[in-house]
């Protein structure tokens, strides 16, 4: 066992994963049902998930309307059960009355949780400079979510759980943990405001994710709830098809993606975008690169990370892979692809699912989006 990132313990660690495929693997022998077999994982995985009651579809009201460049864009605002009520905006083209096919637009983590959907999306509003230099960096300049909706398609994108409007307020927590004089950002929303949050808010991670643990749950299961609350609001639109259902995402969309595109019949299609890899490469490599809320305790005994995603086996999946990014590690972003097209070719659907790799760091750039639109063509508009 050569270097890794818990030293003398990587051995021991690594061979708790086992060498073959996990108890629940599609790809494990013993499994020739596929739909037995997607009925016994997913009961396990979302057993370990723990995801708690969020009611059902949550009553919206639209706060405000515009046009942007040919797409209509109405600002929505919902209440959950917990945590402050979810903003969010729902885009179509101008004029469109459908039913349109659906996408849910999956914002990313990039270390920014001041800010949720206003990273992929406009709504004809200043957008901050924060905003413009990460879509620059992410996403070559564009808020996909529009450009997605130019093309016929209605797209909801929405704050989650601790980003944006879900955020948690420094002014709520306890005196002890509000480090580095980090307070509440105020309105005219300074940089440096901005970015002291953020780095508190990654400090606070960790409190969140134990305090989750010690509830009974976890962080992909209020992920997951808020996502499922968030397609509900876009399936029951009367410009929808609930039947042509997508959803989309970069780094910690991907992840989103990953958990909501596995577990949840309604989504048809799936792209990950930037977040695929292994339990292995986590074990040795990379668990110090990635956050809190991709982690499901003891899910690796059942599945790998991509045999989530693979639950959704034989629909429509999308993975694509950066091949210079720094989240992962090349040869277990490789192995992910082996694992899942093993799975689809078990399945006898090699067709359903592509997986392609670009080079460059952890981006979602115009290439890969068309590459992604192009597959919510060809899985939505059939």
């Amino acid at each position: 066992m050569g270097l890794n990132t818990i030293g003398a313990y990587g051995g021991f660690a690594a061979k708790l994963l086992g060498e073959g495929p996990a108890e629940l693997s599609y790809r494990n022998p013993k499994f020739d049902d596929l739909e037995a077999w997607r009925a016994e994982a997913k009961a396990k995985a979302l057993e370990l998930i723990a995801q708690p009651d969020t009611g059902g579809t949550p009553e919206t009201e639209v706060a405000g309307r515009a046009v942007v460049d040919g797409v209509e864009v109405e600002r929505l605002r919902w209440p959950l059960p917990y945590g402050p009520p979810t903003e969010a905006v729902f885009l179509k083209p101008d004029g469109a009355k459908g039913p349109l096919p659906g996408v849910l637009a999956l914002h990313d983590h990039g270390g920014l949780k001041y800010f949720g959907w206003p990273k992929i999306a406009d709504d004809g509003g200043p957008v901050h400079p924060m905003m413009q230099a990460h879509r620059e960096e992410c996403y070559q300049s564009k808020a996909w979510a529009n450009e997605l909706a130019k093309r016929g398609y209605a797209v909801l994108c929405h704050d989650t759980f601790a980003f944006g409007s879900r955020r948690v307020l420094v002014s709520d927590v306890i005196e002890e943990i509000r480090w580095q004089g980090a307070g509440d950002v105020g309105e005219q929303e300074l940089e440096t405001e901005i970015k002291a949050y953020n780095q508190w808010a990654a400090q606070h991670e960790s409190v969140m994710a134990k305090s989750l643990f010690c509830a009974g749950t976890t962080w992909p299961a209020i992920y997951l709830a808020d996502d499922q609350r968030a397609l509900d609001v876009l399936c029951a639109r009367e410009e929808v098809d609930s039947q042509r259902v997508g959803c989309c995402g970069l780094s910690g969309g991907g992840m989103r993606t990953v958990y909501l595109g596995g577990l949840d019949d309604r989504i048809r299609c799936a792209v990950c975008v930037g977040l695929m890899t292994t339990w292995r490469d986590c074990v040795l490599s990379k668990s110090w690169t990635h956050t809190w809320m991709m982690y499901t305790p003891l899910l690796p005994k059942y599945l790998d990370w991509p045999e989530i995603l693979g639950l959704r086996v034989p629909a429509p999946t999308m993975v694509l892979n950066d091949a210079e990014d720094d989240l992962f590690t090349l040869p277990e972003m490789q192995r992910a692809d082996d694992i899942l097209r093993e799975v689809y070719q078990k399945a006898h659907a090699p067709d359903q699912y592509l997986c392609n790799f670009h080079p460059g760091p952890h981006k979602f750039d115009l290439k890969m989006q068309g590459e992604a639109f192009d597959w919510f063509d060809r899985s939505l508009n059939s």
